[in-house]
């Protein structure tokens, strides 16, 4: 009961601290792999349609994964876009990509939109990913921001390496306890670096 109220707690102030937030709505097409310099965990955006981001310069590295009408399944190359969020809300828009021509334009000319919550486009700069880099796709982000490319960001080659799965499943083990049934629906929502703070916070609370 007391680690119920304490969470609770938490949550009202990283509720707090969120107002001043921007929310990035996720659509189920587009698939988020680093943020910021740190790989995506699936099961942290699993049933989530928004993530919570603070206001300021942000860097996706993402891919479109859709079925096609010819019975064929289309995964698009990783793209990177870098933009300063200072609106509402932030989205994706995608351009048609209902036949193979405008799949292949798609890969090539980045030809999607970053819009914010009234339709209005955001400037952002728009690159490919390095052919090859497939793997470790944290640290081909990092090596992308350290090389100064386009749409690099020199202070996201600085982020430590993500938390090993191991570790996470332990970090985040608390949310599926039975009597903190909404927390892992509010915890989907804030940022990489909030979502980080509250983890320490859980762990000086189980240490106390």
């Amino acid at each position: 009961m007391k680690l119920s109220l304490a969470v609770t707690g938490l949550l009202v102030l990283l509720v707090s601290a969120s107002c001043h937030a921007i929310t990035l709505k996720l659509d189920p097409e587009i698939d988020l792999l680093v943020l910021d310099g740190r790989k995506i965990s699936g099961s942290l955006l699993k049933g989530a349609d928004s993530l919570e981001l603070e206001r300021g310069q942000h860097q996706f590295l993402f891919r479109v994964e859709k079925p096609c009408a010819d019975a064929t399944h289309f995964q698009s190359v990783p793209m990177i876009v870098t933009f300063n969020a200072s609106a509402n809300s932030v989205a994706i828009r995608l351009p048609s990509l209902g036949n193979r021509r405008e799949r292949t334009i798609f890969d090539k000319a980045l030809n999607f939109q970053l819009i914010d919550e009234h339709g209005n486009e955001i400037v952002s700069i728009r690159d490919h990913l390095p052919q090859g880099s497939d793997g470790d796709l944290e640290k081909a982000m990092i090596n992308y921001n350290r090389n100064a490319q386009a749409a690099s960001v020199a202070r996201f080659a600085m982020q430590s390496a993500s938390l090993p799965a191991a570790q996470m499943d332990l970090d985040f083990a608390w949310q599926d306890a039975s009597d903190l049934p909404s927390l892992q629906r509010w915890f989907q929502r804030f940022d990489a670096a909030t979502r980080q703070r509250f983890i320490s916070w859980m762990k000086t609370l189980r240490t106390s």
